[in-house]
Parts: structure tokens; sequence; C-alpha cells
């Protein structure tokens, strides 16, 4: 099993985040907020229940993501990973992972986190150039990415990750991967490049929407930063293995590949999300709720289990992420039917414009297929829901019940949802 547990706390709310955090501004943590103290008592209580609940599982990895987990003390990620050893079989060779902002870490906090258990940081760079950091809002500069690389080197971390925006208003493919070569002299592992995604509700959708920044890169631009960025990062040294991950040999992400290859995950603290044994559920996005549904022992009342449909549809979204595919016998195994035989009209399309390959009984996106690949998934997703259909009308596919669905989540249903 996963573990990711949700670290709700920011200085400061980025222009283009979309995700659940409460900015503390200038507040530290050791003098932290009534709302703090109260995500750090709930968030070790749900993990007793989770615990108890599942019977002490197995867990392989740890991600502490955000919010910014890298404005906990040491000693508080300590007390939690010390917990998470009490409620699970914690594996001692688990990758134990903390996104943490490049300003937050010095040399000092840096030895700290390596003695207290964490052992891969990934750092939310987002940009080496100022002037982009600025219009993202985030709270550092680009010289502060360096030196939190060579404190955390310092401290002897042999493990850490970049995370990187592309597509930026006013952004140019050449820009793009002159900004990768200075990355990459810093050696990180691991890098992680997002096309810049404007969310619905942020400041950063609202500026591009008003003219306030310059346009984005049109669509021909954007797929230059995408492959040739790509190419430039392999002939640096980092595989692709992922959409957009990218790492040198031996250091993939363990905890992202167990989502994309599909194992169980439990997700603690306010709006984490879950799934376990073919059920579902995500935490209220409000500190308060999310501490009333734990004290009330409710957390994963909500479950909601996963059919067949979604978990074929979720089978080839996850795989299809991944440079390996989609073994298309997991098709069979889940469903009892063919898929080159059920998505044959597609597939023969996408292999003629050059955006899958089949080999060895995988089938994967080429580059300039992931460039498309949320189209080429949707209509994966159309010709699935048509063939499982006539399957279950013609009584060819295997129902949930013959696929070995597991069963519900143990104490899962323990009570009524919070209400709103």
């Amino acid at each position: 099993m996963l573990l990711y547990i949700h670290v709700p706390f920011c200085r400061s709310k980025c222009r283009y985040c979309a995700f659940y955090s409460e900015p503390i501004g200038g507040g530290l943590l050791d003098e932290a907020s009534e709302r703090m103290q109260l995500w750090m008592d709930n968030v070790v209580l749900e993990m007793a229940q989770w615990g108890d609940r599942l019977g002490r599982p197995p867990v392989r990895t740890v991600f502490f993501g955000g919010g910014t987990p890298s404005l906990l003390p040491p000693s508080i990620i300590g007390g939690i990973l010390n917990r998470a050893a009490r409620c699970f079989r914690l594996d001692g060779a688990a990758e134990i992972s903390m996104e943490a902002n490049p300003e937050s870490i010095s040399r000092a906090t840096a030895g700290q986190y390596l003695r207290e258990g964490v052992n891969r940081v990934s750092l939310g760079a987002q940009s080496l150039d100022d002037t982009e950091l600025a219009m993202l809002g985030r709270g550092h500069c680009a010289a502060d990415v360096t030196r939190a690389v060579y404190a955390l080197r310092d401290a002897h971390f042999h493990n850490i990750g970049l995370d990187l925006i592309w597509g930026l208003p006013g952004q140019t493919s050449r820009r793009w991967k002159k900004q990768l070569k200075e990355v990459a002299r810093l050696r990180p592992e691991h890098l992680s490049c997002y096309g810049l995604t404007l969310e619905e509700g942020t400041p950063m959708r609202e500026l591009c929407e008003s003219g306030a920044l310059l346009p984005l890169p049109d669509e021909r631009e954007a797929a230059r930063m995408y492959v040739q960025g790509a190419e430039l990062l392999e002939e640096l040294g980092y595989l692709q293995y992922e959409i957009s991950n990218f790492a040198r040999m031996g250091y993939l992400c363990r905890h992202n590949m167990g989502y994309w290859e599909g194992e169980d995950y439990l997700g603690l603290g306010p709006s984490a999300t879950s799934t376990i044994g073919g059920r579902r559920w995500t935490n209220p996005a409000n500190i308060g709720r999310w501490a009333r549904q734990v004290k009330r022992h409710a957390t994963g009342a909500d479950a909601e289990k996963l059919d067949l449909t979604d978990r074929v549809l979720e089978l080839i979204m996850l795989r299809l992420r991944t440079a390996r595919g989609l073994r298309v016998k997991a098709y069979r195994e889940l469903t009892g039917r063919d898929f080159l035989r059920d998505h044959k009209p597609l597939v023969h399309a996408l292999h003629r414009h050059g955006l899958v390959r089949i080999k060895d009984g995988y089938l994967r996106l080429t580059r300039n297929g992931m460039l498309v690949s949320n189209s080429i998934l949707e209509r994966f997703f159309d010709a699935s829901r048509e063939a499982l259909r006539a399957g279950e009308a013609a009584g060819t596919c295997r129902t949930d019940e013959g696929g070995g669905v597991s069963p519900s989540v143990p104490g899962a249903a323990c009570g009524p949802e919070e209400a709103e």
C-alpha cells in the first residue's frame, strides 16, 4: 500500500494553484495556530484508525504533499513517521518523499529531515527565471533553488527531484530548453515537467483571460516545447517514464509509479483521496469538517465501489500515462474481452498517425501521442464504454463478481457523511 499525507499549509497561495491549502503568511508551525494543531492531532488519529481497520497493512512508500510540507519542523515529520511505523508495517527500505519549497530548506533543516527518515525531496522549483517565478506568485527566487539543492547534497540526500512548469505566458521553446540545461547542471535525480493548466477560479486564469499577461504559447509552439524538451532531457541522461516525469536510471518515483500501476493507496488529511479494495473516497477539503469526521471515525463512510467500467477506464488512463504503456492482457484479465479487437479501428488509426506503438504485448503512446494524450484517452474511453455495453448485452463481458472485486474497506461504513 502507498501512504499519502496531505499537509494543507503554505506561506501564500501561488497564482496557478487549485489544490486545497491554507496560507499562513509568515507564521511558523512550531508556533502553530489552533488550526495547525488541529491538523497534527487528527492526522495521527486518522492514521491509527486506518491502521486498526486495515489490520496494519504493509506500506512501501510515504509521500508528504501539500501545501508545503517543509513548513513542518523536522521533529513533526519524524513523529508522524514513527506513528506510521506503529500503525502499519512500514518497509525498512520505504521511499519517504517530502515536497518542499526551496526557500524553506537550509543546511540545518535538510540534515534534520534526513535523520528523521525522509530520503527523497521534491523541490517545487517551477522555474529558474525570476520574472517567471514572480508571475507565478512563488515565494522564492532562482538562487534559492540552487541553494536548496546544495543544502540537500551537503546533508547527503541522494534522491532529489525538481518540479518545473512549462507553457508559461510569453515562454518559447528556446527559453524552455535553455532552462532545462540550467536545471540539468544541478544534477537532480528526478524532474517533473508539467504544462501550465489554467484552473478555474485561480488568479493565473483570471490574469490570462483579462490580457494582463503575455499570451500563452500557441499550439505549435507548445508542441515544440514538449517534444523538444523531452528529447533534450533524454540527451542529458533523464529517461521519460511517464507523460510529465523524467528520471536518471534507478530513480523513478516509486510512490507515483504505484498510482499509475493501480496499487491501493491511503490518503490522510483534508482533501486526500484513497482507493483501497476497489473502493474510493475523498476527505472533506476543510480542516474543521475533516477533523469532525475523524473524531466520529467516519472517514471513508462515503466510499464508492468502482464498477467494472470505472476500473477499465482507470486501467487505460493510468497505464497509458507511462512510457511502458498498457499490457493488453490486463484488459482481458479484467473484462474477459480482447482489447485490440474491441478497439481495432481506433488503434489502427492512431498507429497510422504515429501516435501509438504495439510491442511485446504492450500498447504505448509515442511522444507525439503523449502530447495529445487527453484527446486519445477520451476516444479510448468512448470505445471501451461501447464495447462493455455490447459485451454485457451479449453476455461476453466479465461481471464485477467474475472479475474478483476486492472486498469492502473494513470499517468504511462507520457513520454518515459529514454534513455540509
